[in-house]
């Protein structure tokens, strides 16, 4: 059966300028880091995806080595698109990014133009395009000068295939250099993508000024703490859930007590609020207009329906704020 997007698509979502540039992002964002790739349930994600972009959400961000196994998200991504969205091309923003590991050898990780370039061809052919919107930098390399790696983002725009340059994890120090660097090269650096959560704040220590600073977007990614600020562990962990998973970045491990403690009194000021933790977690991220969008991660429909809700409720008061700030401090 064809898909049909939604004609009111556009009436609920909230759309915020990416810095100082002409691009604007939803709130909300769709990322594909899991439960797109070859191991996980392909309907599944098509369902996901055709419901993100009915609901507004038109930014779909991948990398290189999403999966498991690394390239499958970019590849059932593609398929996505040639049998669903491909009409809908030019009201989607879709990313990519290349600096961790993909291939044995020198060339298959880091910073290096000779990675980066190869690495996002073969990041188009996987999603049957000719341009992705952004293409990233993942990672600061130590080992490669900075102009090399951001001299690589400036040809895959002037190549034509990407429209936007980004970077993700750099330091508030590193994001400055790279942003001289490419405002030099005439393609300004469009937006950083940092974690950033209620449990992850390392943005607040300089990050964020210098995006400010510089007129650079932020899309946190995280900024559910892979599903440790939701309902879901507040009572162990769940069969299928991502930390019961034994592929994965969260751990058994991390589910503490103390995180359990904290999480279950974070959901008492959410309920007051009418709102599930998630969603105020989203609405605590996007506070004070400082983060362009919020990315979130999903594996199942109704999840992204939950956290589209956050939109609806107001800014957190300055009591919220207090409270929260007293409960992370523990």
């Amino acid at each position: 059966m064809s898909y049909t997007a939604n004609q009111k698509r556009y009436e609920t979502m909230v759309y915020n300028r990416c810095g100082k540039s002409g691009l604007k992002l939803p709130k909300i964002s769709l990322g594909l880091w899991h439960n797109f790739g070859s191991v996980d349930d392909f309907e599944n994600g098509r369902k996901m995806l055709l419901r993100s972009f009915d609901l507004g959400i038109t930014h779909f961000d991948l990398a290189n080595n999403y999966g498991p196994e690394g390239g499958s998200a970019e590849t059932n991504f593609g398929r996505i698109l040639k049998k669903d969205l491909m009409p809908y091309r030019n009201e989607l923003i879709i990313s990519t990014k290349a600096g961790h590991y993909m291939w044995p050898g020198p060339y298959g990780e880091w910073g290096s133009r000779k990675y980066l370039l190869a690495s996002l061809n073969d990041s188009l052919k996987r999603m049957g395009l000719d341009y992705v919107d952004i293409f990233y930098s993942h990672r600061p390399d130590p080992q490669t000068p900075l102009e090399e790696t951001m001299g690589a983002l400036d040809s895959a725009v002037r190549q034509g295939k990407a429209l936007y340059a980004g970077i993700s994890s750099y330091s508030a120090q590193q994001t400055s250099q790279a942003a001289d660097i490419l405002k030099a090269l005439g393609t300004p650096c469009l937006i950083h993508q940092p974690s950033y959560s209620m449990l992850d704040r390392w943005v607040e220590g300089g990050l964020l000024d210098v995006l400010e600073e510089k007129g650079i977007g932020c899309i946190a990614f995280c900024p559910l703490a892979q599903g440790m600020l939701t309902n879901k562990y507040l009572h162990g962990i769940p069969e299928n859930s991502r930390a019961a998973k034994e592929h994965g970045f969260l751990q058994r491990s991390q589910i503490t007590a103390q995180l359990v403690e904290k999480a279950t009194k974070l959901n008492e000021i959410a309920k007051a609020r009418g709102q599930s933790l998630a969603q105020m977690a989203l609405v605590w991220v996007l506070r004070g207009n400082r983060v362009t969008s919020a990315l979130i991660g999903a594996s199942k429909v109704e999840q992204i329906e939950d956290c589209l809700k956050a939109l609806e409720k107001p800014e957190l008061s300055p009591a919220e704020l207090k409270s929260i700030e007293q409960i992370l401090s523990v």
